[in-house]
């Protein structure tokens, strides 16, 4: 009953439906618009922002942590095993497409961040908390859908999405060295319960240390294929091209193929709109120390998650000799593409790379499920025992699950999650334009970007102490 329900919700939201696909698109190009291509204009700025970004405070951790964080979420299975299913459902077409939902994701990602940062709180700890539950309760005081995009949060972070990037390793690992997938379980739930225990702080210093390095090596290993392969770019790009847009031999098909897995699977990867990266931008004390700084930083994330790291993989798959299938396949493809380059290192390299993508993504996971406990007066040592024991247990039992229950479950929970926040930052939008305005015109002067709740026009209220 429960498959057929999931059956249903995805079918609607992803399948026949494409409820989401549309609505993504439209938040992409409405933020675009309404931002005037702030991805574009200010591409240069967006890394500039980052050069005091290491700065961080007692209240809330560096913007390059939250950065880090939200690329730990976001560089995972989606990177490594989702490229590979977008290609194998969708062909080499389906990588344009990922490409184009990530170019406007920039913008959407910029103003759910900048409304995390905007109606952040103090927990517990005194600590900076938020996410999209707390600025639908504050911004539009709406504390019924607050409490259903927790829900589908905790659904989705806190149980299926750890399960599922726990299910990638363990086929990696199983692949490759043959390790019986109830042990790998087992160590992952245990390792990431001692990060995990010393809450966001915690897991901000794990990612700022392990982001990076991961994320160059792989950068690294890409390019070397592509100097070695270099002849037989030309001949890749027009493929992809041609599969984009439904001209190659199988047509209409391929195309309809091409883009609901590339955007599909593209969204799971940056995951723009879905209103998860918010909770990290939310923990930050940006330098300048203005909403919208935190906003530059979360879009500089899309940017790299999928524009260079999917890339990296879709480069790796297709300048290979494998065949595509048109079957539904995962990291075993990546493995078979990387292995085709290297011979047996590909694989280990591969078994290597998603153990640490896929790992940093199941801690980032519980970082987010974890800032809402607030809201249901469950951020006591009650409340994240009881929390933080349901979360390592989906992580045990994801290693052993089968890959298409794990990947349904985890594409309805998204799905729920991005339907609400998009309604929700779209009726923000006036929000998110004013104080936009505002930051960039203290630019124009030379002036460092302060933030004053006198100077811009908000919906709702933020917290009190956080901005005056």
């Amino acid at each position: 009953m429960i498959n057929s329900a999931i059956s249903t919700i995805n079918n609607l939201l992803w399948g026949q439906g494409q409820i989401l696909i549309y609505l993504l698109l439209f938040a992409g190009f409405w933020f675009s618009f309404k931002l005037k291509f702030v991805q574009f204009r200010h591409f240069r700025y967006m890394f500039k922002v980052m050069k005091d970004s290491t700065q961080g405070d007692k209240s809330g951790i560096s913007s390059f942590q939250a950065l880090c964080t939200g690329l730990s979420a976001r560089v995972g299975t989606g990177n490594l095993a989702g490229v590979a299913i977008a290609i194998s459902l969708g062909g080499s077409g389906a990588v344009f497409w990922m490409w184009l939902i990530a170019l406007l994701g920039m913008a959407t990602g910029f103003a759910e961040s900048v409304l995390g940062q905007l109606y952040k709180i103090r927990d517990g700890n005194n600590e900076f908390r938020g996410g999209p539950a707390y600025y639908i309760r504050k911004g539009l005081n709406k504390p019924w859908l607050a409490v259903l995009f927790a829900l589908c949060l905790f659904l989705g972070y806190g149980v299926s999405f750890s399960a599922m990037q726990a299910n990638t390793i363990a086929d990696a690992l199983n692949n490759t060295f043959a390790i019986d997938p109830t042990y790998t379980g087992a160590v992952i739930a245990v390792i990431a319960g001692f990060i995990v225990v010393g809450g966001l702080r915690s897991i901000a210093r794990f990612a700022e240390l392990i982001v990076p390095f991961m994320g160059l090596a792989f950068v690294a290993v890409a390019l070397v294929i592509t100097a070695i392969n270099i002849q037989h770019l030309p001949a890749m790009f027009a493929d992809m091209f041609a599969s984009a847009f439904g001209l190659t031999e199988a047509g209409a098909g391929a195309l309809g193929a091409a883009i609901k897995n590339g955007i599909q699977r593209g969204l799971y990867s940056n995951e723009a709109g879905a209103g998860s990266v918010p909770h990290a931008a939310a923990g930050a004390s940006p330098v300048p120390n203005h909403p919208v700084a935190q906003g530059y930083v979360q879009m500089l994330g899309v940017f790299v998650d999928t524009i260079v790291l999917c890339s990296c993989t879709a480069v790796v798959i297709l300048l290979s000799d494998i065949t595509i299938s048109g079957e539904m396949e995962g990291i075993g493809m990546t493995q078979n593409a990387m292995s085709s380059h290297f011979g047996e290192f590909g694989h280990y390299f591969v078994a290597a790379a998603i153990t640490l993508f896929a790992f940093t993504s199941v801690v980032a996971n519980y970082a987010y499920a974890e800032s809402n406990l607030h809201l249901f007066k469950l951020d006591n040592k009650l409340g994240r025992a009881a929390y933080t024991a349901l979360y390592l247990f989906m992580v045990f039992w994801g290693a052993t699950a089968s890959l298409k229950e794990v990947w349904s479950m985890a594409d309805a929970a998204l799905g729920l999650m991005t339907l609400v926040n998009v309604y929700a930052i779209v009726l923000l939008t006036p929000t998110i334009v004013s104080i936009t305005k505002d930051y960039q015109s203290q630019l124009k002067t030379n002036k460092t970007p302060e933030f004053k709740l006198d100077n811009v026009d908000i919906q709702g209220k933020t917290e009190k102490g956080v901005w005056e």
